[in-house]
Order: structure tokens, then C-alpha cells, then sequence
């Protein structure tokens, strides 16, 4: 390809051309509002029941603020039913259908009505397999994963967040599917199953069940043995006692700050930090460790904390509320929140692009219209018979792979940065056949890459490393020394993106940001994912997930309204930015292949968070409410919980979402006529919850979750067995759908590893290697890609260039 970036002329979005038709509920309703902010053309489908988001709380002056949410972009296209001409027409003209088979609500079209189009199928467990046809909402989605089992106090039921954290993955991985779809070329039958999605949350530890037998558990405000979520004058800030080199100055900056406010730390100030292992120490040693930074805590507000914590960059973020991130001088800086029709501060998108010679349009929703008739899509061009009647594929866009070939192959990607969110969004290309080249440093390894440094594989043992960057190839370069970033350089100049989440400051410091980049290199496409984003007063402020979770606002809303909020299992932004981060990544390159053109694509990974939240802020904007944590209770419907089952820490999930729900519900429970017909109002169960849960708890007590969820399952009841992470690693649905793959690694023997959660029709998928050990692919990668001589190699690393 021959770059020729767009030289003048109104900007083109990165999807500009895409036309999506969204027939979607609301386990996907976020995937064609993604679309529409990066450029797609999306008409949302409502069919003459009227929309299934329309009552969805919370509501507002206007009607449901949900569905405001996930609305805004796309049109709307009233019809009649599945056989009105207007969405025949729609469907004959669209590139992309999202659609989620089964919803309560949506119209269920065949794929084969409009076969030149990508479908994107999105259900709780896949389209097929043992347990495709279980009902399951978010609540059922995260209990069959191992996540809600880890989530919470270990002397309560396992917890979900408030607001439906498996579509906040959901969206955005479906958003992805669907990019990779046109980026196969090809017409695709996309099967997304909610539940592989989620898997990504547990950061591998499920695919490595077999060689952990780490079942999980609870620890409340905790992260492993030390405390992460703090009370402080006015809420709780998260803030780690872990060690290790990447948390040094972290430990020194509280030292300081905890006695220079007069609070007795003789535990904090007497320590040699550089060897402390918060694995190895007793309790004894990590309370007196604990007492004078909880007190130092206490004194102060979560406004005054995080201002130390800007100003020092100390990793500790408040526990953010929908005031908190409306107020937030970062957030606004950036420009996150816009007016949006009658709505003042309406979160805007999750990227921002600067592209040459602004050629791009700054991603984010405009109005939309209700219509009804069919927007003016003129059909793709027909594809050709074959002299045998078969139909044959309309021809691939330029750059894209042959039929059936993974959908990202051919795609080559230069991966810089460390910890997990942005090895997990390159990790999605890996999976669908692009090439990823890995720049390490010896001197200075990936931190994950320490939390094996235990077992006699040191650095090349770390499970997590490993579960988050299989498949990709791996180089070590000395980015400090001159010839170190001239041979990164290079491998810029062969790839067709970057990605990178360090800190802004650090790619500045190697001289390989964008700015620097892309003076070399026009056509260049790369996406960065660090915490708080390029831009705005904060952006060099350090953090990892656990910040992340609690800036993001996904703290405030987990946990039980009277307790300290918690941190999602896995730390949520590190798994749920990513899918942000690799679906803006795709639009990127699908924007060269059709424009010859490059970009630099921003996500905060804490704007990643907010974004999903939308219909949380927006209750506040326009209601002045702040919806908190609320245990595993919905406004929606009772009973909605966990519920306990015979043997040690077994629960079930069940809810009921309808009056026959309950009614189905009661006479499993074998209940009497007079106390099923009083709970047979949804508003009468809401009015008494506690009675109600006590109804099922004793029923669920004597039973396996297993026998408990078969039972209402067959009956039309949502139920599904609270899975432990052994439990999920032995998952029959799981299984079925292949997420478990098997792979020898040269150091650690054989390792699980998982998939993502789509699978496409007409492209394979998979990983061809285990994660990279150190410098393991130096000779091809500098011989092969760079074409470096043997003697050249040995000269670079005599000079300490590939360290």
C-alpha cells in the first residue's frame, strides 16, 4: 500500500461507509452505539412492541434514560413486524445486523435474510452447546464465570456490581466482532457468548485452574493479604500495600506523607521497602503497617487525598461517585462530557484521534432521527454465481485475508508497554491472526512477569503474563540506547499499527510517541490505552486496575450498601478497557485500508469505565440521584440474588423477571396459594425483598446449585450455579464452545490458556504460540523482519542494545 493520507476536506469518521442495522436488546444495545461514535451509520430497529429498552430504568422527564444512552448516534427505523419491506430493504442494504437471538423484546430475523451482511449474534452461552438455551441476565452471565464467586466478603453471598458489568464487556467485544468481520472481508455469521466474554474479567486464573487448584475466594477490601479499598473523611480511596519494584516509590511516597502529617509511623518509616514481600509478611506485620496509613487516611477527604495523589503520583484514587466524575477537572478537561440534545453533560465517546492534517472526525454521537422509512442504503454489489449456482464471496477489501483465513491475518502490530489492559486488547488480533511483535526490556521487565518470580521458571513463570500475551512474538530492545529505539523504529516501519499503554511521558522520554512517529511515518495507526488518557492535567498520573475500578466509578457500585465498596475480582478496567482499546484499534486500521491514511487513537482507560456507566451519570445529571451499591438486588425484579446451597460456600443465582417467573418460581418451591398469589405483583416482591430472599434461601439451602438451577431452567426461570473458578474451568458449555486451549510453554510445561468470546463463521481463529520468554524470538525478528546479519545481532547485543 501506498500511503496517502487525506490532504484537506472535511474530516471522514474512522467508519465512515459502515451501515449497521441494530436489532439489538440490551446485552448488545452498547455495540451499535460504539459503531455509531466511531462513524458507522446505525438505524436502531424497533419493532411495533416498541423499543425493549424504552422502560428500562432509570427513567427520566423523557422516558428511560438507558435507552438514551445506548441510543444516541444511531436512527431509528419503525416497523411492523420481521416482514415489513422497510427492513427487508434495511437489511439487503446493511453492511453489519447486531442482534440478540431470543432477548425478551427484539425481533428474531433469520441471518439468511440478508446473507451479504455480517451478523453479529449475541446471547448469554453461545448459539449452541448444553446450556445455549439457559436463560440468563447479567447477574446469571457473571455468576457462571468465577467472578461473582471472587467478588465480595467472605461472610456474605458472592456480589455483583449494581449496574450490568457482563454488557458493559459484552459491548464493546461485540463492537470488536463486528470490526473484525469487515476486516475478514468476507460476510460473517458472528456467535458472541456472554458468558467467554466475561471469562476475560478473572485474568486468566480460570484457564489456569489446572495448575493453580486456586478455587478463588472473597476478601472484601482486599486484594490477596493486603488492604485496597480505605475509609477516609468523606468516602474510601483505593490504594495498594503491595510490593515489588513497580510499587517502590508508591510505599516511599505514603512513608513520607503519613509522617510528615504527624501520625506515629516508626512501622512505615523504620522499613527497608526495596525488600519488602507483602506475601512473605505475618498478619502482625501488615496491620502495623496498616494503622498509621488508615489513619492518616481517615483525616482527610477524598478530594484532598487524590490532590496529594496528583501532585506526588502516588497510586491512590478516590472511590468516585457520578458527582465525583461530572466534577472531575480530568474528564472535563478532556472534553468527555458534552451537551447532547436537552442533556448538559452526556459522556461523549471513549476515544479521542488526532490524525494528519486532521483528517479524521473526532469520534462521539450526533442527534438521531425517527423515521419510518427505510434510510436510502443502496445494495452492495451482488455477489457472483459460480457455474455450479453457488453463490461466491464478494471480493476482499484491500488488505484483508482470503476466505476462511483468520480475520486480523496479514495485519502486522508493534506492542509496547507493561501490566495487562494493553496486552490484552493486541491479544484479540493475536487470537485472529494478526502478528504481534512484543518489545521488552531485560533490564526492565513487565511486572507481571514478577508475580511468578517464585517458581524456578523466575521471570518466564508468571501465569498471568502468560495468560495475557499468548500468541504473540517476543524481542528484547534497550530502549534507552540510541540503536535500541532506531530498531524500534524500524519495526514501526514495517508494522500497520502500534499499541502502547505507558505513560504519556515515556514514549515522549524514548522518543517514540506519536508526534515523534508519525513524522516518519504518515500512514501511521496506533493506539494508546493508559490510564487517565494523552491529554488533560492528570495524565501522568501512575495507577494500575485497582485505581482504575475506583476512578471509574465501577467501586462505588459493587458491594453491599452497608460496607465499603469493592473492587471488582480481576480489577475491572484492566479487562474491560481493553475491549475498548482494540475495537478503536481495528477502526484505525480499517480507516488506512480504505484511505491509505493513519491516526492516533487516545483511550483512558478510566473513560473506557465511565462510558459504560452512562445510564449511571446520567440518572445523576438529569435526576440529581446517585444509584449506589446496592448488593445484588435490581430495581428491575424479585428475587435477584445469590442464594445459598448445600455444601461449603455454594450459591445459585436466580431471578425472576416477570409475575409468570415467580409464579413458576413458587410452585417449584412447592409454596402455598395464599403466599404465592401475595408476591404475585412484581411491586408487592419489591416491597419485601427480605421476605421474599428468606423464601428461596430456604428452599435453595438443601439443594445443589446445579439441581436448583436444572429445575427453574426447565421451567423458563433464570438460575444458574454461582461457579467458583474450578468450577468454571469445568464447564461443559465452556468446553463445548472450546474456550479451553492446551499449549506447551518452554518453560512452566503445559499451560490452559483461553479464548475471547466470539467465534466467526468464515475465518479461523486461535493462538499459534504460548506468550513469548524473554528475547525468545530476537533471531527471527531481527533477522527475518529486519534483516540483520547473525554478525550484526552479536554486535548489538555486545553493545547492550537487546537487553
Amino acid at each position: 500500500m501506498t500511503p496517502v493520507p487525506p490532504v484537506g476536506g472535511d474530516p471522514e469518521a474512522l467508519l465512515a461507509g459502515v451501515r449497521v442495522a441494530d436489532l439489538a436488546g440490551e446485552p448488545a444495545a452498547m455495540t451499535g452505539r460504539i459503531l455509531a461514535d466511531l462513524g458507522a451509520e446505525v438505524v436502531r430497529v424497533v419493532p411495533p412492541t416498541g423499543d425493549p429498552l424504552a422502560t428500562l430504568p432509570p427513567l427520566g422527564p423523557d422516558g428511560s434514560l438507558r435507552q438514551l444512552a445506548w441510543g444516541a448516534g444511531k436512527d431509528t427505523l419503525l416497523v411492523d413486524g420481521p416482514d415489513d419491506p422497510r427492513l427487508v430493504e434495511l437489511l439487503q442494504g446493511a453492511d453489519v445486523v447486531v442482534a440478540t437471538p431470543g432477548w425478551p423484546g427484539v425481533l428474531d430475523v433469520d441471518p439468511a435474510r440478508a446473507p451479504q451482511a455480517s451478523w453479529i449474534l449475541v446471547t448469554p452461552f453461545g448459539m449452541d452447546g448444553p446450556r445455549a438455551h439457559w436463560k440468563a441476565s447479567d447477574l446469571g452471565v457473571m455468576a457462571s464465570t468465577g467472578n461473582m464467586f471472587c467478588t465480595g466478603d467472605p461472610d456474605r453471598a458472592p456480589v455483583r456490581c449494581t449496574e450490568p458489568s457482563a454488557w458493559s464487556h459484552t459491548g464493546p467485544e461485540a463492537a470488536f466482532a463486528a470490526l473484525s468481520a469487515l476486516a475478514s472481508g468476507h460476510p460473517q455469521v458472528v456467535d458472541v457468548s456472554a458468558q467467554e466474554v466475561v471469562m476475560i474479567a478473572s485474568m486468566g486464573h480460570v484457564g489456569r485452574f489446572g495448575r493453580t487448584k486456586n478455587r478463588g475466594r472473597r476478601t472484601g477490601a482486599d486484594i490477596g493479604v493486603t488492604r485496597e479499598i480505605w475509609p477516609c473523611a468523606d468516602g474510601f480511596v483505593s490504594f495498594g500495600l503491595r510490593g515489588g519494584k513497580s510499587r517502590l516509590a508508591n510505599l516511599q511516597t505514603i512513608t513520607r506523607l503519613v509522617a510528615e502529617d504527624g501520625v506515629e509511623a516508626s512501622a512505615l518509616t523504620e522499613r527497608d521497602w526495596t525488600v519488602y514481600d507483602h506475601n512473605r509478611a505475618t498478619p502482625e506485620e501488615l496491620e502495623a503497617i496498616s494503622a498509621p496509613i488508615a489513619e492518616y487516611f481517615r483525616r482527610h477527604t477524598m478530594s484532598e487525598l487524590y490532590e496529594i495523589a496528583c501532585a506526588t503520583n502516588l497510586m491512590l484514587a478516590p472511590a468516585n461517585s457520578p458527582r465525583q466524575l461530572t466534577e472531575s477537572i480530568q474528564l472535563n478537561g478532556r472534553g468527555f462530557f458534552v451537551p447532547y440534545g436537552t442533556v448538559e453533560l452526556f459522556p461523549r465517546c471513549f476515544v479521542i484521534t488526532t490524525s494528519p492534517h486532521d483528517a479524521v472526525e473526532r469520534p462521539g454521537p450526533r442527534l438521531p432521527t425517527t423515521t419510518k422509512a427505510a434510510p436510502r442504503w443502496p445494495q452492495r454489489p451482488r455477489r457472483a454465481q459460480g457455474s455450479d449456482g453457488a453463490t461466491t464471496r464478494q471480493a476482499p477489501v484491500e488488505g484483508a485475508p482470503v476466505e476462511g483465513a483468520p480475520a486480523w491475518e496479514g495485519t502486522k502490530l508493534i506492542e509496547f508497554g507493561t501490566g495487562a489492559a494493553g496486552p490484552i486488547a493486541v491479544r484479540y488480533f493475536a487470537e485472529h491472526g494478526a502478528t504481534v511483535i512484543r518489545i521488552e526490556s531485560r533490564s526492565r521487565p513487565d511486572f507481571l512477569r514478577t508475580y511468578g518470580s517464585a517458581n524456578p521458571c523466575g521471570l518466564e513463570g508468571s501465569d498471568m503474563f502468560d495468560s495475557v500475551n499468548v500468541g504473540k512474538l517476543g524481542v528484547t530492545l534497550n530502549l534507552k540506547h540510541p540503536k535500541g529505539v532506531a530498531l524500534a523504529k524500524r519495526l514501526v516501519q514495517w508494522a500497520d499499527g502500534v499499541a502502547e499503554n505507558f505513560a504519556p511521558r515515556a514514549m515522549r522520554s524514548f522518543g517514540l510517541d506519536y508526534e515523534s512517529l508519525v513524522a516518519e511515518k504518515p500512514d501511521l495507526v496506533m493506539v494508546s490505552s493508559c490510564l487517565q488518557g494523552q491529554t488533560g492535567p492528570h495524565r501522568n498520573y501512575p495507577g494500575f486496575g485497582g485505581q482504575g475500578s475506583a476512578l471509574g466509578g465501577y467501586n462505588f457500585l459493587t458491594g453491599w450498601p452497608d460496607r465499603e465498596p469493592l473492587g471488582p475480582y480481576g480489577t475491572i478496567t484492566d479487562s474491560l478497557a481493553p475491549r475498548f482499546a482494540a475495537s478503536a484499534l481495528a477502526a484505525g486500521l480499517l480507516y488506512r485500508r480504505r484511505t491509505g491514511g493513519g491516526v492516533h487513537l487516545d483511550v483512558s482507560q478510566v473513560e473506557a469505565a465511565v462510558y459504560s456507566l452512562t445510564p449511571w451519570v446520567l440518572d445523576y445529571v438529569v435526576n440529581a440521584h446517585i444509584e449506589t451499591r446496592d448488593g445484588n438486588r435490581s430495581r428491575r425484579c424479585a428475587p435477584h440474588g445469590a442464594f445459598p446451597c448445600a455444601g461449603e460456600d455454594r450459591w445459585v443465582a436466580i431471578a425472576c423477571w416477570s409475575d409468570e417467573d415467580w409464579t413458576a418460581l413458587a410452585r417449584a418451591m412447592a409454596l402455598d396459594a395464599a403466599v404465592t398469589a401475595r408476591f404475585t405483583d412484581a411491586a408487592a416482591r419489591l416491597d419485601a425483598q427480605d421476605h421474599v430472599e428468606a423464601l428461596v434461601a430456604a428452599w435453595t439451602s438443601p439443594r445443589t446449585p446445579l439441581e436448583v438451577a436444572e429445575t427453574l431452567q426447565a421451567l423458563g426461570v433464570e438460575a444458574v450455579p454461582v461457579a467458583d473458578l474450578g468450577d468454571a474451568s469445568a464447564d461443559p458449555q465452556l468446553h463445548h464452545r472450546g474456550h479451553f486451549v492446551t499449549m506447551e510453554h518452554p518453560c512452566m510445561g503445559e499451560c490452559g490458556y483461553e479464548r475471547n468470546g466470539f467465534r466467526l463463521s468464515e475465518a479461523t481463529a486461535g493462538y499459534r504460540r504460548t506468550s513469548p520468554t524473554l528475547g525468545e524470538h530476537n533471531t527471527y525478528v531481527l533477522g527475518e523482519v529486519l534483516a540483520l546479519s547473525s554478525a550484526e545481532q552479536r554486535r548489538l547485543a555486545d553493545e547492550g542494545v537487546l537487553e
